[in-house]
């Protein structure tokens, strides 16, 4: 959410992010309904005034005419305030001036890459194949059990997917995040306030029985799935002023996540790469109103993803997502792609986002300077590791000849072996 004053006074600026970045939203409307609340306010506290002196004197008949009057203008303000509210949730964040301009993904620029692609003397098999052969991946029963996106890991997948989870855990705590158990299904005002309502709706499970109050009294707010840890984790600072001497804050989770994929039906429909749950290292930072820092920090955050990947020795490539495929409240964001050999390309694993103040406006996360000034914070979010994603590199990248899979060398203490056949 932007403050409106910047919206009023930049108006060809935010009409240009809208555009850009593909929203649906008339800002044109958004501004007359804002003309009209405003308009109303004054209005309403002019006949307040009136009816308190009317009242002084006693007048019953204009008193009553005055509340008649009162009363249908505060209904009009209501649903215009209404209507003015729901349209701002549409206002993108104004992003970077060296974002690529572009529809989607491929208006991405490469920004560097990392390690040598590699080169294999034998026909290669994708991680399905190097999965179910090696006796670590069962889509069949995973579709049987749980519908389209189904799967299960087991013996040595499941232990080198905790692996991977519990290595990217203990990096990120050891860079001073602080990790966090949060909720996983949440209420909607939470994923308002991370900007996935009312944009990724369609992706997000609702449960259709969210139970009962201790009083038998069926629970009206409706509860959601939450995609990833982050809407939780910035909640948790929701409706709070925070100290500027307090900040950066830094908190990591890991997570089990839920995506409907409706979003992106068609795409990726086999194996491990777009699935209905999975697991999530994620970090948040919530920093004050300071661009430099942020930026900062979003690269901070950028390089503790990269370490982990140099370190399972992947190859890598660093795009900046173009205005159309990095989202409403993005100011920038980076995406990293891991190379997948039997794709010959590489994929998509980690993204890492810098919003500004367009979260913390949303949820009322505020801070506090020395001076007793208090503003919105800024705030930024990072996948740290996703798995199963992550698998998928690691599978076929490390494959050999004979079907085998090496463990990459920093999570063999976890496998105790360093070989899966």
């Amino acid at each position: 959410m932007l403050d409106i004053k910047f919206i009023r006074e930049n108006k060809e600026k935010v009409k240009k992010a809208i555009e850009d970045k593909g929203i649906k939203l008339d800002l044109d409307e958004l501004l007359k309904f804002d003309e009209k609340r405003r308009d109303f306010i004054t209005k309403i506290d002019s006949l307040r005034s009136e009816r308190n002196k009317v009242a002084k004197e006693r007048n019953v008949e204009k008193g009553k005419a005055i509340k008649v009057k009162l009363e249908s203008l505060e209904s009009e303000s209501r649903e215009a305030e209404k209507k003015y509210s729901e349209l701002m949730l549409f206002v993108p964040n104004i992003p970077a001036s060296d974002t690529p301009v572009g529809s989607d993904s491929k208006s991405n620029k490469e920004i560097r890459t990392w390690g040598e692609i590699p080169q294999f003397n034998f026909p290669i098999k994708n991680h399905i194949e190097l999965g179910e052969n090696l006796g670590i991946l069962d889509l069949t029963a995973g579709s049987k059990t749980a519908g389209f996106r189904g799967y299960y890991l087991k013996n040595e997948g499941a232990l080198l997917s905790w692996a991977i989870l519990n290595f990217a855990l203990q990096k990120i705590i050891s860079h001073g995040f602080v990790p966090m158990v949060p909720p996983t299904s949440v209420h909607e005002f939470v994923l308002i306030g991370s900007g996935h309502f009312p944009f990724g709706k369609q992706d997000v499970f609702q449960i259709a029985n969210p139970g009962k109050m201790e009083s038998g009294e069926e629970i009206k707010n409706p509860i959601y799935l939450a995609g990833t840890s982050e809407p939780s984790l910035l909640a948790y600072f929701s409706d709070k002023t925070l100290s500027e001497k307090d900040l950066p804050i830094k908190v990591c989770a890991l997570t089990q996540c839920y995506r409907s994929e409706i979003g992106d039906y068609g795409k990726d429909v086999k194996g491990l790469y777009r699935v209905h749950e999975f697991m999530k290292v994620e970090q948040v930072v919530i920093c004050k109103n300071d661009i430099k820092e942020s930026e900062k920090l979003q690269d901070e955050m950028q390089s503790y993803s990269e370490e982990i990947l140099q370190e399972l020795k992947l190859s890598y490539h660093v795009v900046q997502n173009s205005t159309g495929d990095m989202g409403a409240g993005k100011y920038r964001m980076y995406d990293i792609e891991t190379w997948m050999p039997a794709r010959n390309n590489y994929g998509e694993t980690h993204s890492n986002s810098n919003l500004t103040d367009w979260q913390a406006r949303r949820l009322n996360i505020k801070f506090k300077n020395e001076k007793g000034e208090v503003n919105y914070c800024y705030t930024l979010n990072n996948t740290v590791i996703a798995s199963p994603r992550i698998i998928i590199p690691i599978l076929e990248n490390y494959q050999n000849e004979d079907g085998s899979v090496n463990v990459p060398e920093v999570l063999q203490k976890y496998l105790n072996k360093k070989v899966i056949k």
